[in-house]
């Protein structure tokens, strides 16, 4: 049995079992309140620099299924969980969440109180810290002190960190092209668009205005992504560019706030964001609410929107913004994920939504 220990940053030192890699790394502290989709969630980008909590108490029971990532590895620092099951038992499961960790790098703490954790960081807010994994002892003290002084991610700007490093066309042979630009792009938005029969062009995140429109897009799609928006400089001058040429643009997760920020709008840190399958979103204007999947720490202050532009969708927990949209232009962002993976499809006709409004 391996050791391991999660520090946080506020000097709270907690010890369980290791599982994944035996490594030490940092990151952001949050949490999921989901109940399946560990694997979709573990390759989701959103999470890239982040130690995950999973606080459904029993993980790793259905095994790892490739065909369910989201993209090509685990993106997560590390990862939390009450209780891991050592023997899987799926059809599709091709090897155990342990070993999937190992091989990737990915250190894992089990068998502590998760439900204690979420609930600090509830109260207190999301925070940096570390994870330990090793066979023998670990330095308890010295650990605390680390994670006292562990960096924010959230500094660095992650998008560049997880973005393709070149141009990738997928259905090539579609007659209707949309430019994916790609902040950390979940495998599930590009298959929702595959699906309904167009090209898609991803793009690297700081690809310019002007090489985007060189394939004549139908419309442009600014994906999700990890991190503090205001971080993807490069991302926010194309967008605007783009609103100026009045092309149909859809922002998902991340990308709903690059659309505000390149429109003059502001962004804020949520105190531990929204991670689940399960948020519940009021389309503003109507009793209409959507139960919609999400993974995003930063959110659209609507006081800043300039005019033209008006909320689309708001959380029914919190009141936070869950989506913009301009009043003329076909321009619209959301702060959920209509493609799902993990979660419910409500509102995966915004895909739709998008592709008619780009003729």
């Amino acid at each position: 049995m391996r050791r391991a220990v999660l520090a946080l940053s506020d000097g709270t030192v907690l010890e369980g079992v290791g599982f994944g890699a035996s490594a030490k790394i940092g990151g952001e502290v949050v949490f999921n309140t989901g109940i399946v989709g560990y694997p979709e969630s573990i390759t989701d980008p959103s999470y890239h620099g982040q130690i995950l909590c999973q606080t459904y108490p029993l993980i790793g029971n259905y095994g790892v299924d490739p065909s369910r990532f989201e993209s090509e590895r685990p993106q997560i620092a590390g990862y939390v969980v009450s209780e891991l099951c050592a023997h899987p038992s799926h059809v599709t499961s091709t090897k155990t969440l342990d070993d999937w960790l190992r091989e990737n790098g990915v250190p894992g703490i089990s068998g502590i109180d998760t439900r204690a954790l979420t609930k600090k960081l509830r109260v207190h807010g999301v925070m940096p810290g570390l994870i330990a994994v090793a066979d023998g002892p670990l330095n308890l003290a010295g650990l605390r002190r680390e994670a006292r002084v562990a960096p924010d991610p959230n500094a660095r700007d992650l998008v560049a960190e997880v973005t393709t490093p070149e141009i990738r066309i997928v259905n090539p042979r579609a007659r209707k092209t949309v430019v994916l630009i790609d902040c950390g792009v979940k495998q599930g938005i590009i298959r929702a668009l595959v699906r309904r029969g167009v090209s898609v062009v991803r793009v690297p995140a700081d690809t310019d205005a002007g090489r985007i429109l060189a394939f004549a897009p139908r419309g442009v799609v600014i994906s999700n992504g990890p991190g503090d928006p205001k971080r993807a400089a490069a991302t926010i001058a194309t967008v605007r560019r783009l609103l100026g040429e009045k092309i149909p643009l859809l922002g998902i997760c991340l990308g709903n706030q690059l659309l505000a920020l390149a429109a003059g709008g502001d962004t804020f840190k949520l105190k531990f964001g929204h991670r689940s399958q399960n948020q519940p979103c009021l389309e503003e204007g109507t009793k209409r609410c959507y139960i919609t999947s999400q993974n995003h720490g930063f959110a659209v202050d609507t006081a800043t929107l300039p005019r033209g532009w008006a909320p689309w969708f708001r959380n029914a927990n919190d009141g936070t913004n869950e989506g913009i949209r301009h009043r003329r232009l076909p321009v619209f962002g959301v702060q959920f994920h209509p493609e799902a993976c993990p979660g419910p499809t409500d509102t995966e006709f915004l895909f739709d939504t998008f592709l008619e409004a780009a003729g």
